[in-house]
């Protein structure tokens, strides 16, 4: 199919609540969206790096600039049978994992319009539903987040996640493990630490954590693999893989016992499915991370997710989660498993946005011709 339109929206999705981490809060979601059209059919596709380059060295504001000045034009009026294609017309340009993902995505969802396939079949996968769990932010008390986690333990969640930050670290974890003593639970420490904090990670092998997440900074795979070496709680990489490459070398070093994958941070679906397969064949398992995404980049996280590698329950929430109206539709929704675990279905419908509500959410944007 020849790609003969793209439209791309930098937009601020306002939040419910802020959303605390290791890298500060943020008030809105800020997330680069794109529209690729072939004659009369068009798809979109999402990448959320958010408003300032802390999660990556990327913002919604420089994938906007990026997509609309060098990758647009280089796939402007290309016809691409694969993904692998549409990443080598992208390759020249350095990095810039989410603004590649932003195309990619809308190239893979364009595949599903026009065939009419659901997108989780074209990726390979033939599962219909997963698990999710349930994720909470940095909050004003123990207590609070106490209570939230009983709410969640309440629905059926299968897992927790915790943010992990200086000030609200290993006190916070005690008190969710004494609390919560058969609840599977893991940490995500958003690069917040060194290998000097070693100590302090030896000490939460006394809580059998399923893992913790990305400890150590975004660019150093060694450390990792050292850190690993020295604790029992296995390690998982997020943030430091952003490309094919260097989940290769995280494999080879033995940095990481779990590999979370998110579409936008390795430049979309097309290398996230190979990721996949890699991790499949070194036998590190996976499962898929979300940016808090609108229900489009949602979506394609939770397609994503049905491929069989995804053995830990997923980051994908329900609309609801994080905005009063989702910028599309239809929203995500959760959906029960046979046992009443909250998971999500795979997409058979794939959403878009809603104009009046892009049209508010809009920053700036472009279209390419």
């Amino acid at each position: 199919m020849k790609i003969d339109r793209i439209d791309l929206f930098h937009v601020a999705m306002p939040l419910i609540y802020p959303w605390r981490t290791a890298y500060g809060e943020d008030t809105a979601i800020h997330a680069l969206l794109c529209r690729l059209g072939s004659g009369s059919t068009e798809a979109w596709g999402e990448a959320a790096p958010f408003a300032a380059p802390c999660y990556s060295a990327e913002s919604a504001g420089t994938a906007f600039l990026v997509a609309r000045d060098w990758l647009a034009p280089a796939v402007i009026g290309g016809s691409f049978q694969t993904g692998k294609e549409l990443q080598q017309a992208m390759a020249v340009y350095k990095g810039n994992p989410f603004a590649k993902s932003a195309i990619d995505t809308a190239w893979w969802s364009l595949q599903s319009n026009s065939t009419g396939r659901p997108l989780h079949e074209l990726l390979g996968a033939s599962r219909q539903w997963v698990p999710v769990g349930a994720d909470f932010g940095v909050m004003d008390s123990i207590d609070d987040l106490l209570s939230e986690i009983d709410t969640a333990v309440q629905s059926g969640f299968p897992r927790v996640k915790l943010k992990f930050r200086p000030g609200w670290d290993l006190p916070m974890v005690r008190r969710v493990r004494e609390t919560f003593p058969d609840l599977t639970v893991h940490v995500d420490c958003n690069s917040g630490y060194t290998l000097e904090d070693i100590a302090q990670f030896q000490q939460l092998d006394e809580l059998q954590l399923a893992m913790v997440e990305q400890p150590l900074p975004y660019d150093d795979l060694h450390d990792h693999a050292r850190l690993q070496d020295q604790i029992q709680t296995p390690v998982c990489l997020d943030e430091s893989v952003r490309s094919i490459h260097l989940a290769r070398q995280a494999l080879a070093l033995g940095s990481c016992r779990y590999m979370n994958i998110k579409p936008g941070r390795v430049g979309g679906l097309t290398n996230a499915v190979v990721i996949h397969h890699l991790c499949l064949e070194a036998g590190i398992p996976c499962w898929v991370g979300g940016m808090l995404e609108s229900a489009c980049g949602s979506a394609h996280c939770a397609a994503l997710a049905m491929l069989d590698n995804f053995t830990y329950p997923a980051d994908i929430f329900p609309s609801n989660r994080f905005y009063h109206q989702d910028l599309a539709d239809p929203p995500l929704l959760l959906s029960p498993g046979p046992d009443g675990t909250p998971g999500v279905a795979a997409p058979q419908q794939l959403p878009v946005p809603l104009q009046e509500r892009l049209g508010q959410c809009t920053l700036q944007q472009a279209t390419i011709r």
